[in-house]
C-alpha cells in the first residue's frame, strides 16, 4: 500500500485547508483510514479517522472544525480543516490499516501563522 498525501501549506489563523491522500496498491474501500499529526517536539497524535463503513472519530481539539471523508471511487481520503489555529501546526500523516497491517504516507506540513 502506498499513500501520497498533499494539500499542506501556510495559512493564517482562521483559515482553511483541505488535505488529500491517495492510496494505491490496496482494496481501499475496505481500509480503515486516518490522519495523524506531529507538532514540533511532540508525539504523533490521531486527528481523525474513518472506517470502511464511513464512521468517523475526531480528536477533541478538532471536533466541529475538521471533517474527514473518503471517496472510494478515487481511492482518496480527505481532511477538511476549517477555523485553523496556530496549535494545528504540524506534519500531517495519512494512515491506512489493511488486514491488520498499518501503512504511513510521507506527511504534509501545515503551518498556521500570521
Amino acid at each position: 500500500v502506498q499513500l501520497q498525501a498533499s494539500g499542506g501549506g501556510l495559512v493564517q489563523p482562521g483559515g482553511s485547508l483541505t488535505l488529500s491522500c491517495v492510496a494505491s496498491g490496496s482494496i481501499f474501500s475496505r481500509n480503515f483510514m486516518a490522519w495523524y499529526r506531529q507538532a514540533p517536539g511532540a508525539r504523533r497524535e490521531l486527528v481523525a479517522s474513518i472506517t470502511s463503513g464511513g464512521s468517523t472519530n475526531y480528536h477533541d481539539s478538532v471536533k466541529g472544525r475538521f471533517t474527514i471523508s473518503r471517496d472510494n471511487a478515487k481511492n482518496t481520503v480527505f481532511l477538511q480543516m476549517n477555523s485553523l489555529k496556530p496549535e494545528d501546526t504540524g506534519v500531517y500523516y495519512c494512515y491506512a490499516l489493511q488486514y491488520g497491517i498499518g501503512y504511513w504516507g510521507q506527511g504534509t506540513l501545515v503551518t498556521v501563522s500570521s
